[in-house]
């Protein structure tokens, strides 16, 4: 039997919006009557715990700088866009009070395998700045030797110096944001970095011993064709970073005030996605790169490939990880925490931020408990955008519950993916095809209980 192949139809069905699943329930679901004293309540009973999923277990941090020198009109990021750097010394000292609020919730300092500094732009910050955010955090919590030290970087914001000292603060992961090498495009998303900067950035990276370099890239931008864009994954692939994070652009220009400013007209058609996505799929992996899941890619010898092989694969709200299924303490303005069966978000604004901070409390402003149907789905839908695959025995054994029971509705419901080619059901279980790698998260959105309940969609990107 032929295997499936793309039609206009199928690709008609799929076309519609729906969640990434770095978490779920997804954030979008987050009450505000979940406040700062659940969220403190929620880290004093893990440091309570001492054990197993408690204190000794080491968590995530993930520090959140908003500010940015320019706008990229396909951002859908929380930024402050300023060039008036004065405005970082209050921020950083916002962040330490906070920090200190988490620790004096915990009770000790926890251990860290995993720090992670997103944006905005991390790299706004000056080398004075980043020599003191970096050491607040390791006065405060204990660093593990062998821990991941990343940090997101705009190419345009460093030098060979700047990636040193990076180095030297214990950075041993850096990711640039790319996006697009086509000129035409970089103009029209109003983020301009040739190629030569990019190659001579990561050539200086690997010569400072950076243990991992990866590539962020967008497909779906406005003037993107599916012949440039393949120009870009072939540049990308020749210049061989160790992992490459390809997604797919999310117009919301109701939610997103800079997408106000890309020309609709320009952007790609769904079947130019799915066929920039294909091609994407095939170039990298014709270069020697394994596909890991939604949106990630990685060299065979690289920590997240050898996680997939093994199935050890995670997925938390920076996208694929080879990290346990740990905690999560999000630091700044918009972060989001996960502490045992709970999330909470700080507030959006940074005057909110602040407001909050001034009163001795933690910047929470909405979150979730999640109850046990939550965790339930959480597992299946985190199986499924991980591994590609669903146990039943498994999920049974873990949760004591009847899978075939629990879920008819959604089992029935999978029968028309399972028609159009996008998964393969069994006995025991069930699997993704290729075909259905595609749309995996329109195969996990048949178990978001919430997403069925509203089917109000539009603040989701597109699948495709």
């Amino acid at each position: 039997m032929a295997a499936p192949e793309l039609t206009d139809a199928l690709l008609a069905r799929m076309d519609v919006p729906g969640p990434r699943y770095t978490s779920y329930p997804t954030a979008d679901r987050f009450v505000e009557a979940f406040t700062a004293g659940h969220s403190a309540q929620a880290l004093a009973q893990r440091g309570d715990l001492g054990g197993v999923g408690g204190a000794g277990v080491p968590m995530s941090i993930y520090v959140h700088i908003p500010f940015c020198e320019s706008v990229c009109y396909y951002c859908a990021c929380n930024k402050i866009v300023t060039r008036d750097h004065s405005r970082v010394a209050a921020y950083l000292k916002a962040l330490e009070h906070e920090l200190d609020l988490v620790c004096q919730a915990l009770g000790e300092a926890p251990q860290v395998s995993q720090l992670h500094f997103g944006g905005g732009t991390p790299t706004y910050l000056d080398d004075d700045e980043l020599r003191h955010v970096v050491g607040m955090i390791a006065a405060r919590v204990r660093l593990l030797p062998q821990g991941e030290h990343s940090i997101e970087i705009d190419p345009r914001t460093v030098t060979r110096d700047r990636l040193a000292l990076l180095k030297e603060l214990g950075f041993n992961r850096v990711s640039f944001g790319v996006q697009d090498f086509d000129p035409a495009v970089q103009q029209a998303v109003h983020r301009v970095q040739p190629h030569a900067q990019v190659e001579a950035l990561m050539r200086d990276a690997r010569e400072l011993g950076f243990e991992s370099i990866n590539v962020d890239l967008i497909y779906g931008l406005p003037r993107q064709t599916p012949e440039s864009f393949e120009r870009t994954v072939r540049q990308v692939a020749l210049l061989r970073p160790d992992r490459i994070a390809m997604y797919g652009y999310a117009h919301l220009p109701t939610r997103f005030k800079p997408q106000r400013r890309i020309v609709p007209a320009e952007l790609p058609s769904g079947a130019d996605r799915v066929g920039m996505l294909a091609q994407a799929l095939a170039g990298f992996v014709s270069h020697g790169y394994q596909y890991i899941g939604m949106d990630h890619f990685a060299l065979p010898e690289d920590g997240l490939a050898q996680a997939k092989r093994q199935g050890r694969l995670h997925r938390n709200f920076q996208g694929y990880s080879t990290q346990p299924d740990c905690d999560l303490i999000g630091l700044g303005v918009s972060a989001i925490s996960r502490i045992g069966a709970t999330y909470s978000q700080n507030a959006k604004t940074l005057d909110e931020y602040y407001d909050l901070l001034k009163g001795d409390a933690l910047p929470v402003v909405r979150g979730l408990a999640l109850t046990r149907d939550d965790l339930v789905r959480r597992a299946v839908i985190m199986s499924i955008m991980c591994h590609g695959r669903l146990s039943y025995e498994s999920v049974a054994l873990a949760h004591l519950i009847d899978v075939r029971q629990y879920f008819a509705q959604e089992l029935e419901a999978l029968q028309d993916l399972a028609h159009d080619g996008l998964v393969t059901l069994h006995e025991d279980g069930l699997e993704v095809t290729p075909l259905g790698w595609y749309f995996v998260r329109s195969v996990a959105m048949v178990f978001d209980r919430h997403l069925r309940a509203d089917r109000s969609r539009e603040r989701f990107s597109k699948v495709i």
